[in-house]
């Protein structure tokens, strides 16, 4: 913080390390533009400095949406199938667009690097 308060540096780094949830799936948007879209579980620490009275209290992990855009980390994050212990990391987006008459937000995970750790035994 400098001395009036304001922190020195803003930062939108997002590293996570999770399974994931679900198989990726290719979204065509109306731009014509293409992505991958998936879900990665997170557990929470049980340290967890949000108090217990908050909206979630006694919730053990999050499932934190994600997005890559990039053909190379399409592609690659194609291969990966649910349960996969998965490394990613990017850019914390929030993504508006048009459903049913209406605008629309998100907020996701923008994906600029990502990597398989371990493969489901499942898979």
């Amino acid at each position: 913080m400098d001395d009036a308060g304001e922190p020195l540096a803003v930062v939108n780094d997002v590293r996570l390390v999770g399974r994931l949830s679900g198989d990726p799936v290719v979204v065509e948007l109306p731009s014509g533009d293409a992505l991958v879209t998936f879900r990665i579980t997170v557990p929470r620490s049980p340290t967890s400095a949000v108090p217990r009275s908050a909206a979630g209290a006694g919730q053990r992990a999050d499932s934190v949406p994600c997005t890559a855009w990039t053909p190379r980390l399409r592609r690659s994050i194609l291969t990966w199938r649910t349960g996969d212990l998965v490394d990613v990391s990017g850019a914390v987006r929030c993504r508006f667009y048009q459903a049913g008459g209406a605008t629309r937000s998100r907020v996701e995970v923008e994906v600029l690097a990502a990597r398989i750790m371990r493969r489901s035994s499942a898979a």
